[in-house]
């Protein structure tokens, strides 16, 4: 292996270190993380798929006041599951009266229907267009061609979330210029687009080298990296930057609560798993009582995002409480080898520890 920092996702990043941060949505990101993950040399990142357009024209202007970095930005294709875009009185009778003896146990009254909506992906992304990020992410799908076109012409770099081989050549067939090949030991929503969820579960470090065998453009490791050893391990099978989230979630630049952030150091953070229970899509998180209890309910659940509008409220007073067994933690596998409580001390270290990894190998 060469130079482990001049990769083709350096060079057309213009990035000295192939670290990406993953962007987390509302509750996760902050402009302070991505720009101070930028400054000392990656790509920080904002996940802003529940922000509306003049959301997402703000925090590009925030981030762009911390940093003169490069930074990306990421969004849902997919904003809404069929049957999820709107709330019928029916589905939020089914589903408050399975939260309803959770409300009893914190002493809140059961909320009244919200009125909400999903987010319209194009509006979204024609305001991240504007914006101009130097990276434009996504998740859950595969933008049209003129959005893809439009990214070219204003000199952003597109990378598209593939959980499988098929979706990662998907994303090469469709112009994107890099592919995030996402592991299943990553935190947060699983991305799958051409299969369910739960037939797109490959572990990372079996994904990559596939993916890297398959397709052309550069493929950035995703899910389950969290120090040196996982960046030497990823560039290894074939990636050329990895892609760090729970890590840098668990950093106090972030915008988890301090809740969240706690527990990420403690033993709790060894137990993860995959539920629904709190949105409707399937996600990584620690695994505490609420998402044990809800599994065996899930035919019940409304479709994503109308379950997350239900369960909402109910996350936010258990949050006020303090009740982890009840709010989503979001958390990849990877979290019991968090150690860093800053990101520019979290940086630094997985430089160095890659460097030394590497300057002990044998030449080859």
């Amino acid at each position: 292996m060469g130079k482990w920092t001049e990769t083709e996702i350096t060079r057309r990043l213009d990035i000295p270190y192939p670290i990406i941060q993953g962007p987390f949505g509302r509750g996760g990101s902050s402009a302070l993380l991505a720009a101070t993950v930028s400054n000392a040399g990656g790509l920080g990142s904002y996940g802003a798929n529940d922000q509306g357009p003049s959301d997402i024209i703000r925090i590009a202007a925030e981030i762009r006041k911390l940093t003169e970095k490069p930074f990306g930005m990421n969004l849902w294709v997919s904003t809404y599951d069929p049957g999820g875009e709107k709330l019928t009185a029916e589905t939020y009778e089914r589903v408050t009266r399975l939260l309803e003896p959770y409300y009893k146990e914190l002493k809140v009254d059961v909320p009244p229907a919200p009125n909400s909506k999903p987010q319209n992906f194009d509006d979204q992304v024609a305001a991240l267009i504007e914006a101009r990020p130097a990276v434009f992410s996504f998740v859950f799908g595969l933008p049209s061609p003129e959005i893809l076109r439009a990214c070219r012409e204003k000199g952003i770099v597109t990378v598209g979330a593939a959980t499988t081989v098929d979706e990662a050549i998907a994303c090469e067939q469709a112009g994107v210029d890099c592919v995030a090949a996402s592991g299943f030991e990553a935190g947060g929503h699983r991305p799958s687009f051409l299969k369910p969820s739960e037939e797109s579960l490959l572990g990372t470090f079996a994904l990559v080298p596939q993916v890297a065998d398959k397709v052309k453009i550069p493929v950035i490791a995703a899910g389950g990296i969290a120090d040196g050893r996982g960046i030497v391990a990823a560039l290894t099978l074939g990636a050329g930057a990895v892609q760090i989230g729970t890590a840098f979630l668990a950093c106090d630049e972030s915008g988890a609560s301090d809740l969240h952030r706690q527990l990420l150091f403690q033993a709790e953070a060894g137990n993860t798993g995959l539920s629904r229970a709190y949105t409707g899509r399937l996600a990584r998180g620690l695994y505490n009582r609420f998402a044990s209890e809800m599994k065996v309910h899930e035919p019940l659940f409304a479709k994503y995002p109308a379950h997350s509008w239900i369960v909402a409220p109910l996350r936010a007073a258990a949050l006020t409480q303090g009740r982890q067994d009840l709010i989503s933690l979001w958390a990849g596998q990877a979290a019991p080898l968090c150690r860093h409580h800053k990101a520019s001390e979290l940086f630094a270290s997985l430089v160095k520890e890659t460097s030394q990894i590497l300057k002990h190998a044998p030449a080859g």
